[in-house]
């Protein structure tokens, strides 16, 4: 497995490629850089991912659609409020309708 400072830095560089309006999953951005079992690897990621500020962390989400996250957020409603800025329904910390919003990297990155 890659060092943790260079899949953080590959994380970061797929996550900036999710569209407005589209999340993903740990899991997926995982399974992308083909490390299938690093989904906590990728949160760990996303955690340390606020002092960049090109990185959309608020568009990775748990492979259900929750908001695991937020609490690493300005605010405890800050994570929801940028996904609902972009058309994204929230409903208890988690993304309405995850199947038609779920951006798969390992699919829109071919």
């Amino acid at each position: 497995m890659k060092r943790s400072g260079q899949f953080f830095k590959d994380v970061y560089e797929v996550a900036k490629l999710i569209p407005k309006g589209r999340a993903t999953s740990y899991g997926a951005i995982a399974a992308y850089l083909g490390s299938k079992g690093s989904a906590r690897m990728v949160g760990w990621a996303m955690n340390n991912a606020h002092a960049i500020s090109n990185v959309p962390a608020h568009r990775v989400v748990n492979r259900n659609g929750l908001l695991t996250g937020k609490q690493h957020f300005g605010n405890g409603n800050q994570m929801q409020e940028l996904l609902e800025s972009e058309g994204i329904k929230v409903k208890d910390n988690q993304i309405q309708n995850f199947d038609k919003v779920f951006w798969n990297p390992t699919v829109e990155l071919l």
